[in-house]
């Protein structure tokens, strides 16, 4: 196996205190190499997302290590932490996160300019990741001119578009019909058997567990 690009060490995550406190992950230890395509499954409320936002370092957890991409995000500060997510790692988000004043080629666009990228070539890229999922005509309309379905779409391009060494994705295809669930899951192979990007995936769906090269279970803030 690889050397891991992402990897959680007894990592727990605990919200609240005393009495209310409430344990989402109980000591988690997870290995995820470079180029494998990981499901994450297990019944709601089992720690899926919380540990997918520590693994990003979109959250802290409370003890415990997460190295990605050979950094120790719990021992980064946040400036530096959000500038190493910017670089290394794409989000799909199950709200989706669209920036409600920006288009749908703008939303794309924010992270390609943000790490430096030529506007043009940028926006040609962008413009490419749009049409690669069915939005083709759609650069200019707003979130709240979109289906929750076509507001997912532009959350997977704008993931996609940077080409970044890990995407983490929740519920990717949560918000899709089978066609289009289909034309999005095609896309996130592609990206991990094409381009070697590393893909971490929180999914009820049986069909994406089924393309991805590993599916871990958990249960009760655990990994079984």
């Amino acid at each position: 196996m690889a050397e891991p690009v992402v990897e959680a060490r007894q990592v727990t995550r605990v919200y609240g205190s005393g009495d209310a406190a409430a344990a989402a992950l109980r000591g988690v230890d997870l290995q995820v190499a470079e180029g494998e395509m990981v499901a994450i499954m297990g019944a709601s409320g089992c720690g899926k997302t919380t540990l997918l936002n520590c693994l990003s370092g979109l959250d802290r957890p409370t003890s415990g290590q997460v190295i990605l991409a050979g950094r120790d995000l719990t021992a980064l500060r946040e400036p530096a932490l959000t500038r190493h997510r910017a670089r290394v790692a794409g989000f799909v988000f199950q709200s989706y996160n669209l920036i409600p004043v920006l288009t749908s080629e703008e939303n794309v666009l924010l992270p390609l300019l943000t790490r430096g990228d030529e506007q043009g070539a940028a926006r040609q890229r962008a413009r490419g990741a749009l049409a690669g999922l069915g939005l083709a005509g759609k650069e200019r309309r707003l979130p709240n001119e979109l289906s929750g379905g076509e507001q997912q779409r532009v959350a997977i391009a704008r993931a996609l578009a940077p080409e970044p060494r890990v995407v983490f994705a929740d519920e990717p295809t949560g918000n899709l019909d089978a066609e289009r669930a289909k034309d999005v899951l095609d896309l996130l192979v592609s990206a991990n058997r094409e381009r070697g990007q590393t893909l971490v995936v929180v999914t009820h769906d049986p069909r994406v567990a089924e393309r991805c090269t590993r599916v871990v279970r958990m249960e009760s803030g655990r990994v079984v």
